[in-house]
């Protein structure tokens, strides 16, 4: 394995090749250290310029050597920076590119510069180095690295957080999960009651919150890590309230995963404008990363939401529910009645619930818990229950309509699967 440093052969770049070689030794690999001239720069001063240039690199190469004691090697290129970069990480399988960040009275903080091009082009994680003691003292052995990881529901985040896990392997962490949140369309999609102010948190939105978040981190709860969530309440750019976060934590390294949005898009790109506006090292991580190498984390079935309207494919999805569960997970068997339901009703409806649990789980095996919810809107209902209590699985039965009843009468199943994110296994009765 190799990991790349694109250097200026200027001071800042020296400084990161410094933080890249100490780091390359830490996790055991070489570095390769690469600088690239402009074209119209060696047609118009010519042979010598690349020469100068090729001599410079060659005693850089050297004095990283000396200092981390690994093998680098030293690779000239011509043309745009982005590109020849790119081209050279898929031609030799590099698996990371560190670079220092530009300089702070850079125009418009870098935007449209040559790191924020080089981020667009990479398909491997780019390290943005700005102060890169905290990372040396960390790849020396000296001291826990303090990492925030920005934390969301996307694919992103999921990448970010397994190269956070493979960090682990080299030395011991100390993760954030920090988590910025829009409080009404939270509110909206865990069914609760919707806030009078951006900052109106209530007990029950933060601890559904808390409990997601922590799930989310769970593949990181491993031994040398420690780690914790903090929730913010934001509005306008998720970037600016993140790095904000990032600062009054005081940690040394802030992890982003990146959609590599273009165009407009890139105006709510949280992995660009943080490479822009942290005050520490940025490390963005594109969705691209798995297929190059990097260890993804397999998903886990800790708990099942399997929904019944007391008829026979929905009292089969509950049996798949406990099936799918393994033991010690959690059954959350939903029911969901009218909305002018009479009291009377939802006791009974609890009853039946109570009667539909097999058993055997009598034992307890499972964690088996019962809601009866209300509400005209049934896959919606469901959909917010699933959200609320984090479920790993939906389990739902269909009755199999098609044709004209399926578009009059429509399909719970198909609305939910519309709706939620979440993997959802359906049900159907044996054909008669």
């Amino acid at each position: 394995m190799t990991i790349a440093c694109a250097t200026l052969l200027s001071d800042a770049s020296r400084r990161a090749s410094e933080t890249a070689v100490l780091l390359a030794r830490r996790m055991g690999v070489s570095l390769c250290l690469v600088h690239v001239l402009p074209g119209n720069a060696v047609r118009t001063l010519g042979q010598p310029i690349w020469e100068a240039t090729q001599a410079a690199l060659l005693e850089e190469g050297r004095r990283l050597e000396e200092l981390g004691g690994v093998t680098v090697e030293r690779v000239l290129l011509m043309g745009e920076p982005e590109r020849a970069l790119a081209e050279l990480v898929a031609k030799r399988g590099l698996q990371a590119v560190v670079a220092a960040a530009p300089r702070k009275d850079t125009p418009f903080m870098g935007l449209g510069g040559t790191l924020d091009r080089m981020a667009q082009a990479l398909e491997v994680p780019l390290l943005v180095v700005r102060d890169g003691t905290a990372l040396e003292a960390w790849a020396r052995g000296e001291r826990s690295l303090r990492v925030m990881l920005g934390v969301d529901r996307s694919r992103p985040f999921e990448v970010a957080r397994d190269w956070v896990k493979g960090l682990a392997r080299f030395g011991p962490l100390d993760v954030l999960g920090g988590r910025v949140f829009w409080v009404s369309e939270e509110a909206e999609r865990l069914g609760l009651v919707h806030p009078h102010s951006y900052k109106d948190v209530s007990d029950e939105l933060r601890e559904a919150l808390m409990r997601e978040v922590s799930m989310q981190l769970e593949p990181l709860r491993m031994e040398g890590v420690t780690v914790r969530v903090r929730l913010e309440p934001g509005l306008g750019r998720i970037a600016d309230h993140l790095v904000a976060m990032a600062s009054d934590e005081q940690v040394d390294l802030l992890v982003v995963g990146t959609h590599h949005r273009k165009a407009l898009a890139r105006l709510w790109s949280v992995s660009h404008h943080a490479r822009r506006l942290a005050t520490m090292s940025v490390v963005s991580v594109p969705v691209a990363a798995p297929e190059l190498g990097q260890e993804e984390e397999l998903p886990r079935v800790r708990s099942v939401l399997a929904t019944t309207d007391f008829l026979a494919a929905g009292d089969r999805a509950i049996a798949y529910a406990f099936a799918l569960t393994p033991p010690g997970g959690t059954v959350h068997l939903l029911h969901v009645a009218p909305a002018r339901a009479t009291p009377e009703q939802l006791q009974e409806a609890r009853r039946q619930l109570e009667l539909r649990v097999p058993r055997a789980e009598k034992a307890g095996t499972h964690r088996v818990e019962l809601s009866v919810l209300t509400g005209d809107d049934v896959a919606g209902v469901i959909t917010q229950a699933a959200e609320r209590h984090c479920v790993d699985l939906l389990c739902l039965g269909t009755h199999g309509r098609g044709g004209v009843s399926r578009v009059v009468l429509g399909s719970v199943a198909q609305q939910v699967m519309a709706r939620s994110d979440r993997p959802t296994v359906t049900v159907r009765m044996p054909r008669a």
